[in-house]
């Protein structure tokens, strides 16, 4: 005999269903998950290495401990440091107390009055200076010291005045911080103008440099070779093959009668000039190697490559000293010194690198550009750089490369760089235009458009590379249109015929 099965509509079963599963968690109703250590450490690691790989194994620099310690962010803690480390700061007699438990107040004693802020002020700077003001004396005197070596004079009293305007007081230093913040009007410089064109190689001139001796200049082409020629007559002295594809970069040695020649080929040689001979190969890049530069004070030479690394090689053993790897992207441009960072290297992930040579590591770490860096350059003498890209040129502070300033308006995308002593930066572009800078106040002189070898396309005016001769006179460039052309000062032109078109704008100095 079968049972009847009593029917319930859906509603009530579904709500019994709920019943149930309530019935059923209720104990565990807004009780946190239990944390499982090792997914936990599985998903801080896969964090860690998508978000922070790029700077994970940056070294954090003892220097910036010290400063961390020596000076705290807030002022109070500050003037608590210095007042508990320098006891001749403290003021003794002056409050109308006891001297000490149960002894009474005397005659003399009641005398006494809180000293006026007057007062007050004049002691304190009646008393011998402490240790940490002495040592930022010393300091701002060290950096003032750089800046008049440098040739810059206004720079190096800036330090110095402002430290006795801070000791002086309060209303004067908001006077100096306001009068800090204008710009400074731009050294005049002569314009420059076209003073020879040099032919002879037969694809785009992509490399330029001069001997230290300033009688030749050597230039690479994507002609696979490389040719010498007489700086003071442009006429060709040699030409020299053994690449078998473009030749990217070329570094004359000031230690040796070296060449160094660097190519899309991979490969990386050394020239003994002596015999026009290649006599070393230094093999080790997986792709093009598009930049190379020499250490001043070492035996030591760098490349960059399209592999996203820069190598370190030993220039009499031929070893791969280091493989500095970080960079995303290709690494276009390096650039070697004999003061820290010693090797800086900008890359097509459009960040810069500084590295610790001795460590193999990078020091610091640019993200500033948006789009790639193609080219650095140091300045000869200020202990500062420049890099260019199709967004801005940028300038920079070594050794941690602190962000001085933008130098905006060429608009397009910047190959190469140049800056000589007299503080004239020069930017070319991949349309063809030279622009002329002020090094210390970023202002625009003199724009250059000249003309393509008769023959060539206008699509190929381009500038692929640019240096100052070693007396700052002459400006050579390597073109797309196969030539060389030089530049040099107009002699005739005065500050009255081409006067500085500037107004200031303090504006243009952005923060990053």
């Amino acid at each position: 005999m079968t049972e009847d099965v009593q029917k319930h509509s859906v509603h009530t079963l579904v709500f019994r269903s709920l019943k149930r599963t309530h019935d059923m968690f209720v104990s565990d109703h807004a009780k946190s998950i239990a944390v499982d250590e090792d997914s936990h450490r599985l998903k801080m690691a896969v964090k860690l290495k998508a978000d922070y790989s790029a700077v994970r194994h940056m070294p954090v620099l003892k220097e910036g401990k010290d400063r961390a310690a020596q000076y705290p962010g807030n002022m109070q803690g500050q003037q608590s440091i210095t007042q508990s480390a320098d006891p001749e700061y403290l003021i003794t007699g002056t409050h109308a107390y006891p001297s000490g438990p149960g002894v009474a107040l005397t005659a003399d004693t009641k005398l006494h009055r809180n000293p006026s802020e007057a007062g007050v002020h004049s002691m304190a700077l009646a008393l011998p200076p402490s240790q940490a003001r002495q040592d930022a004396s010393r300091t701002a005197a060290s950096v003032g010291d750089i800046h008049q070596h440098a040739g810059s004079a206004e720079r190096s009293q800036a330090p110095s005045r402002a430290l006795s305007l801070l000791e002086g007081g309060g209303t004067r230093n908001s006077a100096i911080m306001r009068r800090m913040t204008t710009m400074p009007k731009p050294q005049w410089h002569p314009p420059w103008k076209l003073f020879r064109v040099i032919s002879g190689h037969l694809g785009w001139v992509r490399s330029i440099a001069v001997e230290p001796g300033n009688e030749w200049f050597v230039t690479g082409s994507a002609d696979r070779t490389i040719k010498i020629w007489d700086l003071s007559s442009g006429k060709l002295k040699l030409s020299l093959t053994g690449h078998i594809s473009t030749v990217r970069g070329v570094a004359v040695s000031t230690r040796s009668p070296y060449l160094f020649s660097c190519g899309e080929d991979k490969q990386v040689k050394c020239w003994d000039l002596e015999y026009n001979k290649v006599i070393r190969h230094y093999h080790g890049h997986l792709s093009a190697v598009y930049d190379l530069d020499l250490h001043p004070t070492l035996d030591v030479l760098m490349t960059c490559s399209r592999d996203a690394t820069a190598r370190v090689w030993d220039i009499r053993t031929k070893a791969n000293v280091h493989t500095l790897t970080g960079h995303t992207n290709t690494v276009a441009t390096v650039r070697c010194q004999a003061a820290e960072p010693q090797v800086i290297t900008g890359s097509h992930d459009s960040t810069i690198r500084l590295w610790d040579l001795i460590a193999g590591k990078t020091r610091a770490t640019l993200t500033n550009h948006k789009k790639s860096v193609r080219t650095l350059v140091l300045h000869p003498r200020l202990y500062t750089f420049a890099s260019g890209s199709a967004d801005n040129i940028k300038q920079w502070m070594c050794p941690d490369g602190k962000f001085i300033q933008n130098l905006s308006g060429h608009n397009a995308i910047i190959n190469t760089l140049a800056v000589n002593a007299d503080g004239v930066l020069v930017s070319g572009a991949d349309n063809g235009t030279i622009h002329m800078w002020d090094w210390r106040t970023g202002y625009n002189f003199q724009r250059i458009h000249a003309a393509v070898q008769p023959g060539s396309l206008d699509s190929e005016s381009g500038i692929f590379a640019s240096v100052f001769d070693n007396s700052g006179g002459r400006l050579i460039t390597a073109e797309a249109d196969k030539t060389i052309k030089v530049y040099k000062v107009d002699d005739t032109a005065t500050e009255e015929t081409h006067p500085i078109n500037w107004k200031p704008d303090i504006l243009k100095r952005k923060r990053f």
